[in-house]
């Protein structure tokens, strides 16, 4: 039984070919591109407006030079989240639940964002490491804690993001398979259980919209503090 519930996470084949290429691949697909007309359609207004709101809202507390990470950060959101939303359909496959996944995207754009640090301000960077009018005998602890801290950023955001999506899809594969089963037993309590899978489906695409949101956040908060 363990197994059938944990086999969903696993990536799916098909003719010995991995499908989670197809699956990174469905976002770009999906999103209208700008064309050369005067007037565009709905969809892509729509989608211009967002991504501009967000954009501003994300951008407000980055000085100017953190501005030109605007693309990068609205493009990894906007993949979270259209991946996260895609995995909540049925027969899909959600590859944000894999932690090689979360962490391949989370310690590439964390160490650029401390590398800049580095390299514009290295000395406000190594700051972080100690604060202001510490005792000299913690000085040796706290470095060494803040440091650890500083290393554990980029798992947290990837352990974060695979251990709500990946809960949540435990949850709702285990009340539907309860569902399935009390039918032809129990139908009042199978359908109470329904209405149980139905909140819990709302409840799960709001928890793919917010980690989408919240990784990119972090990020942008990290871009924040090693930025003029």
């Amino acid at each position: 039984m363990n197994l059938t519930l944990f086999d969903q996470f696993s990536p799916p084949q098909m003719m010995g070919i991995p499908l989670i290429t197809l699956s990174l691949i469905m976002p770009v697909l999906m999103f209208p591109a700008k064309n050369n007309r005067w007037l565009t359609n709905r969809m892509l207004t729509l989608q211009s407006w967002i991504i501009n709101l967000t954009t501003k809202q994300l951008m407000l507390p980055i000085n100017q030079p953190g501005h030109q990470w605007s693309t990068p950060l609205i493009s990894l959101m906007m993949l979270l989240l259209t991946l996260n939303l895609l995995g909540l359909l049925p027969y899909t496959f959600t590859p944000t639940t894999q932690l090689s996944m979360n962490l391949g995207l989370a310690i590439p754009m964390w160490l650029a964002t401390l590398l800049i640090g580095m390299r514009n301000q290295p000395t406000t960077s190594l700051a972080h490491l100690l604060p202001e009018g510490t005792p000299l005998p913690l000085i040796p602890p706290l470095i060494i804690i803040e440091t650890i801290s500083l290393l554990i950023r980029p798992i947290a955001l990837g352990v974060r993001i695979t251990a709500n999506l990946t809960a949540g899809h435990l949850l709702i594969q285990l009340i539907s398979t309860a569902v399935l089963a009390l039918l032809p037993v129990m139908p009042t309590l199978s359908l109470m259980s329904m209405i149980i899978l139905l909140l819990l489906t709302l409840l799960e695409l709001a928890v793919a919209m917010i980690q989408a949101i919240v990784f990119v956040l972090l990020l942008s908060l990290y871009l924040q503090e090693n930025i003029k």
